[in-house]
């Protein structure tokens, strides 16, 4: 039987292509402001790939971070909240704590962020019955690339190919991963780990490319995988190789790269026989008693 998981991680090219063609008008952070987003979790990770896409972009000095670590007595322009329930308690809390411009994109125009934010962009056919994000997830974060004007084509098309394709045996047998990025897609390679924990219980790390070889590339060894998403500082594949690991690197568009992680983490649950839509201990949104 196909998972909820499953066949929404199928439909992220379809998500990708509606965020790109109904862009908000002038819901997203404006050109020039000072912006800080925050998030929990995956929101987290989303949060960091789009502070360096949209500083790269030329579009302002961009900060990310948890919404429990933000420093209050930081001035930004606009802080921008993720969060695909709406009803995350350290979100809430700091949006009614600021005093700033706000925004914030959800999937449930029916929580309390709906008031709680000054903008709200309501994201509500990426939302998921899984408790595992995937295609939220990434939909916010393919509609803010396009908010920042970058054109999704290929993204798009290499999503189709990392939906599609086969699972190379040695990732869905694997014994650990480690996730690899540069710039942006550092935060995609936490987001890949995140998501091996979450669906298959699976041993994960993740780091910028060039600080895998200070320590952590002492774990490489065969039957596991250092995993790239994006293109691989020179030389490193030949090291990871010569532990006997895997290295593991195609060239797609990080995001897209991101869905065949996602692919492999539920293969990896059924493997295991786990339930990749209900992960142990996990629940859809952290919601914290008072």
């Amino acid at each position: 039987m196909t998972t909820h998981t499953e066949t929404e991680i199928a439909s992220q090219p379809s998500c990708w292509r509606r965020a790109v063609e109904s862009l908000p008008a002038d819901a997203l952070p404006r050109r020039g402001e000072r912006v800080a987003v925050i998030g929990c979790g995956t929101s987290w990770f989303i949060a960091m790939a789009y502070a360096v896409l949209r500083e790269q972009a030329g579009h302002g000095e961009t900060d990310a971070f948890a919404a429990s670590e933000f420093p209050l007595g930081r001035r930004y322009d606009r802080v921008l909240a993720l969060s695909r329930s709406g009803t995350t308690t350290e979100v809430l809390e700091l949006l009614a704590r600021t005093e700033m411009s706000t925004t914030a994109i959800t999937a449930d125009p029916k929580t309390p962020i709906m008031t709680a934010a000054g903008e709200v962009v309501v994201l509500d056919y990426a939302d998921e019955r899984s408790v595992v994000q995937t295609r939220f997830a990434t939909t916010q974060l393919a509609l803010l690339r396009a908010g920042l004007g970058e054109d999704l084509t290929q993204a798009i098309a290499d999503a189709e190919e990392a939906v599609a394709a086969p699972l190379p045996a040695e990732l869905v047998d694997a014994e650990q991963f480690t996730f690899l990025g540069t710039g942006w897609s550092v935060g995609l390679a936490q987001e890949a780990a995140l998501k091996m924990r979450e669906a298959s219980r699976s041993w994960t790390e993740a780091y910028p490319a060039m600080e895998y070889r200070h320590g952590p590339i002492s774990i490489a060894a065969p039957g596991r995988v250092t995993w790239m998403l994006g293109t691989a500082p020179d030389g490193l594949r030949a090291q990871v190789e010569e532990t006997g690991g895997t290295f593991f690197e195609t060239g797609l568009d990080p995001m897209a790269e991101l869905i065949r992680a996602q692919r492999v983490a539920v293969a990896r649950a059924s493997a295991r026989g786990l339930d990749p839509d209900e992960p142990m201990h996990l629940t859809r949104s952290v919601i914290l008693s008072s």
